[in-house]
């Protein structure tokens, strides 16, 4: 091909990018006001097993979270609602990032608690679909992403605002191979995106009484987009003079992170998607990894929390799939409580959930030496039973 051919074609398809965005940022523009579930009857809780691991940890969550609402249920205040379908193999049969069919069921719930799906990457068997998280990020506008990572004995007591809808991650599948020798992806922060997961993160250090909010970039290389967020925080900051606000590069502040005495002082942190979801990972180590952490990903209208793994495949091939531990996503039912409303059952969840972690009379490890999913979800449910609050 011509190289004056390559260039136009290149032209025309940032060209279609450009004018994609600009339609969404017009879509910004027009904020929609927050749901309010305490005038939802009922609140429709969607369950999605994902595929994997997906599916034996979800069943597991899905089954504490009823033995918790079951009241509620009664009464019509909640009502749970399984979703099939959004598997790996249906996707990849029907080409679709989402089914239409799944997505149409997703928005007739609330919010979902959803397990882990798989996102096929280069020299899969699996063609190469967009991965499912970011495209319901983007169906049903989950601009934040919220992980909170607590090791006290640690004096660790971080939340993490990662923006969930644009970065490298919203263009992600649509980058371009310019020829076999030339790459390009590409990368967009628009004003409205930013501002409103900056805001985000300075309200809920506010309403916490939390005096700082670290802003993380990499601003001096990433000049455009990266500056674009900083300086939108540096001015969001203003508005919160009761709020001390600070900024890292993200290479230094994921050194700081394992600095024992620097890492204190972080509490809540605000960053954009990619850096968002690289160093959360980071920090859920200190908790004792990915698999005991939950995720909520929230919007004015939709909600979706979920485990912050992947789906494990190679644990369902070596049927060790019923061994997984649910902890992550039970952690994700929590801050799913907590966020409708139900703040005691929330409690109730997460003292169980420390307290089976912590006295080891049930250990998972993944494998036939430990407990199954099931049994330790067993062992949940008698300590929300039995335990004195």
């Amino acid at each position: 091909m011509e190289r004056g051919t390559i260039i136009e074609r290149s032209k025309e398809h940032f060209g279609e990018i450009v004018e994609e965005q600009l339609d969404r940022v017009e879509t910004l523009k027009k904020a929609d006001a927050w749901i309010d579930y305490g005038a939802l009857k009922p609140v429709v809780i969607g369950i999605i097993g994902g595929d994997g691991i997906g599916p034996y940890i979800t069943n597991e969550a899905k089954r504490v979270l009823e033995f918790l609402m079951e009241e509620k249920e009664k009464s019509g205040k909640v009502q749970f609602k399984t979703i099939e379908g959004l598997t790996i193999e249906r996707r990849a049969e029907l080409m679709q990032a989402i089914p239409d069919d799944v997505l149409d069921e997703i928005k007739r719930c609330h919010v979902i608690l959803k397990g882990p799906t798989t996102t096929p990457k280069k020299g899969d068997t699996w063609p190469n679909l967009e991965s499912a998280n970011v495209a319901l990020r983007r169906e049903l506008d989950l601009f934040a992403n919220v992980r909170p990572v607590k090791v006290p004995e640690q004096g660790i007591d971080w939340v993490f605002f990662r923006e969930n809808t644009e970065g490298a991650y919203i263009l992600g599948s649509k980058g371009i191979n310019v020829t076999d020798d030339l790459a390009v992806d590409f990368k967009v922060i628009t004003t409205q995106g930013a501002e409103r997961i900056i805001r985000m993160a300075f309200d809920y250090a506010k309403s916490n009484n939390i005096n700082k909010v670290t802003v993380v970039t990499k601003a001096n290389i990433i000049k455009a987009t990266d500056g674009k967020f900083l300086s939108v925080a540096e001015q969001i900051a203003k508005a919160y003079p009761e709020v001390e606000c600070d900024h890292w590069f993200v290479d230094i502040f994921s050194a700081k992170l394992v600095d024992t005495k620097r890492r204190k002082e972080f509490r809540v942190v605000v960053l954009p998607n990619l850096y968002g979801d690289i160093i959360t990972d980071e920090a859920a180590e200190f908790q004792g990894g990915v698999g005991t952490a939950g995720s909520a990903n929230i919007g004015k209208r939709y909600a979706m929390f979920e485990a912050i793994h992947g789906s494990a495949p190679r644990m369902v091939e070596e049927g060790r799939a019923k061994y997984a531990n649910p902890s992550s996503i039970m952690r994700a039912a929590v801050m799913l409580l907590r966020h409708i409303g139900f703040v005691e059952e929330a409690k109730k969840l997460e003292m169980a959930l420390d307290v089976c972690t912590h006295d080891k009379k049930l250990v998972i490890t993944g494998r036939s030496d430990g407990a199954t999913c099931s049994e330790f979800a067993d062992y949940v449910l008698e300590t929300i039973q039995n335990y004195s609050y």
